[in-house]
């Protein structure tokens, strides 16, 4: 049996498993019942409202299109897909909205390989097997437009509603997995994922979007302009709020002897502005973010079911670049300035109240020559550098602040890179890189790629890559201390990682291509939680090594009506170099995307996606295995439900789906159930 065959027999036999509840069984969510009167009321109203103009195809590139989309995050230039040396993959807006995606991890877990664990804080995001609980997304870099998102505190990289950008401005997301520090250096170990949004002329107005998602009884909206202005000037601004309620969930606390309902602790709120200014070679991005969790599950050890604990972040990002061409349009000139400051808050209960503040702040310039001048040589050199003015982490006693804590730290990052894309023959190339890094907290490190690149015909493409990436402790990990629930190891290293790969691809006609990539890495040195063998107190320290192999199939499939079809199967075997098997590491992964035009209303211009996915089992940190699930969501889009109104609704979770997700050493909980039901309303207006 095939590779899709194992998996279809393995979702038929999960599908009835029942993951292990702490409690009691939760409430249903909204009911099968009232999801579809609910589809079939917004086909009823498309029938009345549509105007009969033509309608927009929300998946309206052809596979000739998809194929020739460009993508920037691997290289730091634009590359045709062939040419990247990665497996990368692109999430268009037309998929975003035609699968009603409601965060950057959703979008990105219907990849080959990826998978998402949530601990009702934060949403992290797992790749090729690696997915430590509460490792806040430290090995995965996070840019929009090319500007590094990831803070200089915890090295966070947000993919769920944490990220500070709303999913409406994105026009299509890159995610370049595998090492990328031959040319961005700290934290892409596992992959790139770039960002990039649209522009005031794509807007060319104004829009007004609200959502209503039951039970979490969650509101969002949202303001947009955008216009390019007869000057030239392309401007872009857009503010965002969401507002939830959340589920009430029972919760067992373990160690700390109490078990209940969290009632009304689940609430989650995010306020969001992003400005956008575009004027020949010039580029200005603003993004601002400020969101606020509360705490149903007293997070790090905190006391349970004490109301108004809470985790907070804010993100200011700006960049200011410039790109043009000289020398008879042979020499690229790209060069940038930007600033960033994170502001993290917990609010947490230990008899009496505590605040754990940490404040950020980091500016830097980077200068990129790209050059074609030499025949069969693409050539670039590039100089970035970053002042880590601050990332001060705090611990405030609220009740007696004589015993207040002041942790302060500061550094600095800089790195000189050069890649050269070599086509040796019509039909082969060759990709060398090299990044040399060097900071205030492990010194000198360096990042090596090279990748090897043959298309024997049209249609066929084979690549042999190799890369390696490092990640230097984040100032959490080695410098807080507090003498009770952490020490500091100021002589603690670094984590690098190796990985050697081979991808195919493969087009079939004019609609189908597929991909095989099979992959090894191995890390040494991973950061983990131990303890001092001095003080006896928990403390960060180098491990034993991780090793893995895994394989990722998927295809993609487009017909002349605008259906698509994208599905992909992937395993991964990851264990300690012991022999012991990783916590939260699915082998098995499948997922499978489907989207048509249906035939019904065509004035109204509806559609349909459809989304399936699979995860195995996981381990979680008590030694007990979480059983595996197959998840399906449902969404209807309409384009034109009237004169310039587009509404959706979203079924996620459509069969109810009972599961748990691995919690961390931070957490009272093994483990967590996640949302059962939900159904989600979209209306958006165009002026």
């Amino acid at each position: 049996m095939n590779a899709y065959g194992q998996l279809a027999s393995k979702v038929l036999r999960t599908e009835d498993e029942r993951c292990p509840s702490p409690g009691p069984a939760r409430a249903s969510g909204p009911s099968p019942a009232r999801a579809l009167v609910a589809l079939a009321a917004l086909l009823a109203i498309a029938s009345v409202s549509a105007q009969g103009e033509p309608a927009k195809d929300l998946t309206s590139l052809s596979l000739e299109q998809l194929l020739q989309v460009t993508i920037v995050g691997a290289a730091k230039y634009e590359q045709k897909q062939s040419d990247v040396a990665a497996a990368a993959s692109v999430i268009t807006r037309q998929e975003v909205q035609a699968f009603g995606w409601r965060t950057l991890g959703e979008a990105l877990a219907s990849l080959p390989g990826v998978y998402t664990t949530y601990d009702r804080q934060y949403h992290y995001l797992g790749t090729r097997g690696f997915g430590l609980p509460g490792d806040f997304n430290t090995r995965v870099l996070v840019t929009i437009n090319g500007n590094r998102v990831n803070g200089v505190t915890a090295d966070q990289g947000p993919t769920g509603l944490d990220f500070p950008l709303d999913l409406d401005l994105i026009e299509r997301i890159e995610f370049i997995p595998g090492p990328g520090g031959a040319v961005y250096g700290q934290n892409a170990m596992f992959g790139v994922i770039n960002v990039i949004t649209r522009n005031g002329s794509a807007l060319d107005g104004a829009e007004a979007a609200f959502a209503y998602q039951r039970p979490q009884r969650g509101r969002d909206g949202r303001a947009s302009w955008g216009k390019r202005l007869d000057s030239g000037l392309d401007l872009l601004v857009s503010v965002s709020a969401m507002r939830a309620r959340g589920e009430d969930r029972f919760y067992d606390f373990g160690g700390a002897g109490v078990a209940g309902v969290a009632s009304g602790l689940d609430r989650e709120r995010d306020q969001e502005l992003f400005a956008r200014a575009a004027y020949g070679a010039w580029f200005y991005d603003l993004v601002y973010s400020d969101r606020r969790k509360d705490d149903p599950t007293g997070a790090y050890l905190s006391d349970p079911l004490v109301p108004g604990q809470f985790q907070r972040d804010r993100y200011d990002l700006l960049q200011l670049s410039y790109q043009d061409k000289f020398a008879g349009d042979t020499l690229q000139v790209t060069a940038r300035l930007f600033a960033g400051r994170q502001l993290y808050r917990s609010f947490l209960s230990y008899g009496t109240p505590f605040s754990f503040p940490q404040n950020s702040e980091w500016r830097g310039a980077e200068l990129r020559l790209l050059s074609t001048a030499f025949a069969r040589h693409k050539l670039m050199v590039g100089l970035e550098v970053q002042d880590n003015v601050r990332y001060d982490q705090l611990i405030e006693d609220i009740a007696n602040p004589a015993n207040n804590l002041t942790i302060p730290g500061s550094g600095y990052r800089a790195g000189i890179y050069a890649q050269d894309e070599w086509r040796i023959a019509d039909l082969l190339t060759a990709t060398l890189g090299l990044r040399a890094d060097r900071n205030n907290v492990t010194g000198n490190n360096y990042s090596p790629r090279a990748a090897v690149i043959w298309q024997p015909a049209p249609t066929t493409t084979l690549k042999a890559l190799y890369g390696r990436a490092h990640r230097a402790p984040n100032a959490y990990e080695r410098d807080y201390t507090d003498q009770v629930s952490q020490v500091a190891n100021l002589a603690l290293k670094g984590e690098t990682i190796d990985t050697a790969e081979v991808v195919a691809d493969q087009r079939v006609g004019t609609s189908l291509t597929l991909r095989g990539s099979f992959y090894q890495w191995t890390m040494r040195r991973l950061i983990t939680l131990g303890t001092d063998p001095v003080s006896g107190f928990p403390q960060y320290q180098a491990g034993e090594s991780v090793k893995a192999r895994g394989i990722e199939l998927s295809a993609d499939k487009v017909w002349e009506s605008g259906a698509r079809l994208r599905g992909s199967a992937s395993h991964q075997d990851v264990t300690y170099r012991s022999g012991a098997g990783l916590v939260n590491s699915p082998s098995l992964l499948g997922k499978l995307n489907f989207s048509t035009p249906l035939p019904v209303l065509p004035s109204a211009g509806l559609r349909l996606g459809y989304e399936l996915r699979y995860d195995s089992k996981r381990l979680s940190l008590d030694g007990s295995k979480l059983g595996g699930y197959a998840l399906s969501n449902l969404l209807l889009n309409s384009t034109r439900l009237a004169k310039r109104l587009d509404a959706s609704i979203g079924i996620y979770n459509l069969f109810d789906k009972r599961y748990a997700q691995p919690g961390a050493g931070i957490n009272w909980q093994n483990a967590f159930e996640q949302d059962g039901r939900s159904v989600r309303v979209k209306l958006s207006y165009r002026f």
